[in-house]
């Protein structure tokens, strides 16, 4: 399965999601028919997150602030070193708008301001 989503800030949202969250990217491409564009595997998952853009513009508006992207995170030392590298590239945390997401995560925006939200829990089982 993969998600795909256009952007205007193809190279912000790179950093993000490759140094800030440190997902592997998995393949790229440019020049096809105007378009550029990566994509990052999801661990362990055959999923993946794709970010393109066009030469012309893709505008983007983000979501509402509860629509979001949530990664299960088992091991509290994990979230805590992705939260500093959010950190350090600029990104702050942002107040969820349903309050559960509070109560072992952290929800940061990405350049876009889509919502990501990293929850320390083993996921649904």
């Amino acid at each position: 399965m993969r998600m795909a989503r256009p952007t205007d800030k193809l190279e912000k949202v790179k950093e993000f999601y490759e140094k800030g969250l440190g997902l592997k990217k998995i393949g790229g491409f440019s020049g096809h028919n105007g378009y550029e564009g990566v994509m990052y595997g999801l661990p362990d998952q055959g999923v993946h997150l794709e970010f393109t853009s066009h030469e012309e513009g893709t505008p983007c508006p983000a979501p509402t602030k509860d629509n979001l992207l949530v990664f299960y995170m088992a091991d509290r030392k994990a979230l805590e070193r992705i939260t500093a590298n959010l950190e350090a590239l600029g990104a702050k945390e942002a107040k969820p708008e349903n309050s559960y997401w509070e109560t072992d995560g952290k929800t940061f925006e990405d350049p876009d301001g889509w919502r990501v939200v990293l929850m320390h829990s083993p996921g649904i089982l």
